[in-house]
């Protein structure tokens, strides 16, 4: 196998059906899992993603320790966000535990910075997503637009679920929505007159608040 670059931040050549993994992942439950079922290799200095599916798609995985830490995993999102060559999956683990961080995670990752989260409830679980995107890129190459358009539904699907989480919005608001301002962008600049028509002056006015409320600047860019 061609070896990649030093320090992580360039391309990563990956093989066709193989996953460049984070030397750091070796010997996890995550890795055993996938042992077998995908064909792992290690690299040391990987300094950007946890597991790479091919040079431009890769996965960041937060793990509940990493929820519970703090804010200290987002700058590694944002510099995959602004890599300008990488597309990154996001996979979260939701725990007893670290559920009451999701939808901050969750606003954060999908609102802020338009990327797609998938959440897991252990290693064991994100194993099998992880082996399940692998075979499918295998029989479908990333120039397919099949696979271009599963991995959208991906992220539509996280889209509908956190705009969900906006104040007064909920499960029959969200898609309402999403038809008359399909993108985050559309949402978040729509003025408080052109909400009040899907969804009432009411919610019209906690949504623009949401969107306009200087604590959802972040300090990571």
């Amino acid at each position: 196998m061609e070896r990649n670059s030093p320090g992580g931040a360039g391309p990563v050549h990956v093989p066709l059906g193989h996953i460049v993994a984070n030397e750091k992942w070796r010997g996890s439950q995550l890795a055993q899992e996938m042992q077998g079922k995908v064909k792992l290799v290690f690299e040391e200095g990987l300094a950007l993603a946890d597991f790479y599916l091919s040079s431009r798609s890769c996965i960041l995985y937060v793990t509940e320790a990493d929820l519970v830490a703090g804010h200290g995993y987002r700058k590694r999102l944002v510099r995959v966000r602004n890599s300008g060559h990488l597309q990154g999956i996001i996979i979260v683990e939701k725990t007893q535990i670290s559920e009451q961080y999701f939808p901050a995670v969750q606003k954060f990752i999908v609102l802020n910075l338009g990327m797609a989260l998938l959440p897991v409830a252990n290693q064991l679980e994100a194993s099998c997503l992880i082996t399940q995107l692998v075979q499918e890129q295998t029989q479908e190459p990333s120039r397919n637009p099949f696979l271009r358009k599963k991995r959208c539904v991906l992220s539509e699907l996280s889209l509908v679920q956190t705009v969900q989480q906006i104040p007064g919005v909920g499960k029959v608001k969200a898609p309402l929505l999403l038809q008359k301002f399909p993108t985050i962008q559309h949402l978040s600049n729509a003025s408080i007159q052109e909400l009040e028509e899907v969804v009432g002056h009411a919610v019209a006015q906690q949504i623009h608040a949401f969107f306009t409320q200087p604590h959802r600047q972040q300090p990571y860019s």
